[in-house]
């Protein structure tokens, strides 16, 4: 049994996306972040970098005690690791999909995450902020264009950790000032991902998380996000 610390953010439904697609059982534990409930101590002790999502296994390969593991990068590589699925067991296919789940928690993700902020959260609008990032954002959504021209996913032609790393970040692509008919071969990818049964089920849960946040208006979750 996994025990998912989770709250409905990209980087939790990472984990989300793989346990649905994998039927590895779970249990999610809520860690709400507006409520500032990710610098509680005992949560501290599984994610010391007081961000979520973090699991513990309850069963590890090697019978010993549970495991925790934090950082949504490295969770995928230890899911898939153990179950032996999403992640290639050939050099080739296994090197290709390391780097773009590196690409991903290194590139993508925290440059549209700076995206949301300013175009969205930050008390004022900084016009050379709002352009530096919706700028990069393009970019790399023509790096991940680019590199799904001719192939289904983006390892090639089977579903991967990289897959599920990258699509959470595109769901808010008109958040970010980005319009998928400017990249088709993304915009194909990405229905093909917010189609499958997994992806809808994984959503789903974190549509029915209570008391989700807006940081927009919700001074306690602002200072808890940004102010700590």
């Amino acid at each position: 049994m996994i025990e998912l610390y989770y709250w409905p953010t990209p980087n939790g439904h990472k984990i989300t996306l793989f346990l649905e697609e994998t039927g590895v059982p779970y249990s999610i534990k809520p860690v709400n972040i507006g409520k500032g409930e990710q610098f509680e101590p005992a949560f501290l002790k599984i994610s010391p970098n007081n961000r979520m999502p973090a699991i513990v296994d309850k069963a590890p390969a090697d019978g010993g005690e549970p495991l925790s593991v934090f950082e949504s990068g490295a969770i995928l590589q230890y899911l898939a690791e153990k179950t032996g699925r999403l992640l290639p067991s050939d050099l080739r296919g296994r090197a290709t999909v390391m780097e773009w789940l590196f690409w991903q928690v290194g590139g993508l993700g925290p440059m549209l995450g700076q995206n949301h902020h300013f175009n969205r959260y930050a008390p004022e609008k900084i016009p050379y902020a709002i352009d530096r990032y919706v700028r990069e954002t393009r970019r790399l959504y023509g790096v991940l264009d680019k590199r799904l021209e001719g192939r289904d996913f983006i390892a090639g032609k089977e579903y991967s950790i990289a897959d599920l790393a990258a699509y959470p970040w595109t769901v808010s692509h008109e958040d970010q000032g980005m319009k998928l008919e400017d990249f088709p071969h993304l915009r194909r990818w990405f229905e093909h991902i917010r189609d499958r049964d997994a992806t809808k089920r994984a959503y789903a849960i974190g549509d029915g998380i209570k008391g989700k946040l807006d940081a927009r208006t919700d001074e306690e979750a602002r200072r808890n996000l940004f102010g700590r």
